[in-house]
C-alpha cells in the first residue's frame, strides 16, 4: 500500500497567518515520512493558494505553483498549474492547519466538504459555532455550563460605559489569539477598547471579568470516544494571556506562567476534564479542540472559549498538554489523520 497523500493547508488571510505557518512547520517536522506524503498548500495573506516546498517563514519566496482544492467530487484533489494548464494531484486527506477567520470559522471546512475529501478537525457547523463566542455561550448555557456575563455590540451600537461593573474584557466576537482584546478597568477605557476590537470584527463582545485562573483541556476524538491531555493552568501577573503577540513567544509569555500538568487536586482536574468533554459534545466538535475555561477561587468552572484548530507551534498549549499525557506530536498527527479517515 502506498503512502497517504496529505494536503496540509497553512497561512491564510487572518491575523493569525504567521502562527499558522509556525504550526504547519512543526507538523511538517513530525509527520511520519514512512506513512504520509505531504502536499504543502500555502495561502498568502491576500488569499492566493500555492503549492510550495515546505511551510517556513519565507515560504512564498521558494519554488511555488498556483494550486487550488477542487470543489468537484469527480475532480478529486488539487488542481496544480503546470505548463499552462492544470493537472490533478490526488489527495487522500486534508489537514487544514489554519487559525482564525476563513480557517477556523467553517469557511475552509465547507470547501473540504464540497471536495468530498476527508479532513482533520471539526465540521462546518461546529467550527462556525465555536468561532462566534456569543453563540457558543448560548449553547454552553443550554448544556448546563456556566459562562461569563456578556453583552453583544453589533455594528453601529454604542455602549453606555456607565452600565458595566468593571473590570470587563472587550473582544472581537469572531477572532482568535487575543487579537483585538483589551481589559478595561474603568468607563474611560471602554470606547477605545471597542474601536480596537472593531478592527477585527464588526460584532464585539463585552464580557464580565471572571476572578480566578485560566485552565485548558486538550480534547481528541469523536462522539463518546474522547481522550484528553493533561490539564494546563495559566497564572497571570497582569493583563491577559496573549502569547502569540509576544516578540519572542518561543521564550514564553512575558506576563504569564503556564503549568502543565496543572498544580491542582486530582478531583478538580477531573471536573475540568468532564466539563471540557460536555462542552465538546454539546458543540458537536470532532477530531480535536482545546477547551479554555476559568477556574474561580471557589472551584466553580466557567467557559472561556473553544479553539477548534488550536496552535501546533513549539510553544502551543494543545500539543504540550497531549505530550504531558504521553502522546507525542507524531502520534497525535497520526491519530488526527486516522480520525478524519473514519468519518
Amino acid at each position: 500500500m502506498g503512502k497517504l497523500k496529505v494536503a496540509v493547508l497553512f497561512g491564510g488571510c487572518s491575523e493569525e497567518h504567521d502562527v499558522s505557518v509556525k504550526s504547519a512547520a512543526e507538523i511538517a517536522a513530525h509527520m511520519d515520512a514512512e506513512k504520509y506524503e505531504p502536499l504543502y498548500i500555502g495561502i498568502t495573506k491576500s488569499g492566493v493558494w500555492k503549492l510550495c516546498e515546505a511551510p517556513r517563514a519565507a515560504w512564498e519566496t521558494g519554488a511555488c505553483r498556483p494550486a487550488v482544492l477542487s470543489p468537484d467530487k469527480q475532480t478529486r484533489g488539487l488542481l496544480v498549474a503546470q505548463d499552462g494548464a492544470y493537472r490533478t494531484a490526488p489527495v487522500d486527506v486534508i489537514f487544514p492547519v489554519l487559525h482564525g477567520k476563513s480557517g477556523e470559522d467553517g469557511s475552509v471546512q465547507g470547501l473540504c466538504a464540497l471536495s468530498g475529501i476527508p479532513y482533520v478537525g471539526c465540521d462546518v457547523q461546529s467550527s462556525a459555532l465555536c468561532m462566534d463566542k456569543s453563540l457558543a455561550y448560548i449553547v454552553a448555557r443550554d448544556a448546563g455550563v456556566a459562562t461569563p456575563a456578556f453583552w453583544v455590540l453589533d455594528d453601529g451600537d454604542t455602549p453606555d460605559a456607565g452600565a458595566f461593573d468593571y473590570p470587563v474584557f472587550v473582544k472581537p466576537a469572531r477572532s482568535g489569539s487575543s487579537f483585538g482584546v483589551k481589559k478595561v478597568d474603568g468607563a474611560g477605557g471602554l470606547p477605545g477598547a471597542v474601536r480596537s476590537a472593531r478592527r477585527y470584527d464588526s460584532k464585539v463582545l463585552i464580557e464580565q471579568a471572571v476572578p480566578g485562573c485560566e485552565v485548558g483541556c486538550a480534547v481528541l476524538g469523536n462522539g463518546r470516544a474522547l481522550t484528553t491531555g493533561a490539564i494546563d493552568q495559566i497564572r497571570l501577573a497582569h493583563g491577559f494571556f496573549r502569547i502569540h503577540q509576544e516578540n519572542d513567544p518561543e521564550k514564553g509569555a512575558a506576563n504569564a506562567m503556564i503549568t502543565v500538568p496543572a498544580d491542582l487536586p486530582a478531583k478538580t482536574r477531573g471536573r475540568i476534564e468532564e466539563t471540557a468533554k460536555t462542552i465538546y459534545r454539546a458543540f458537536g466538535c470532532k477530531g480535536l479542540a482545546r477547551v479554555d475555561m476559568f477556574l474561580r477561587e471557589d472551584g466553580y468552572i466557567v467557559l472561556n472559549e473553544v479553539n477548534t484548530l488550536p496552535g501546533f507551534t513549539s510553544y502551543s498549549r494543545y500539543p504540550r498538554m497531549m505530550a504531558a499525557a504521553g502522546l507525542s506530536l507524531s502520534e497525535l498527527i497520526d491519530r488526527l489523520i486516522t480520525l478524519a479517515l473514519k468519518e
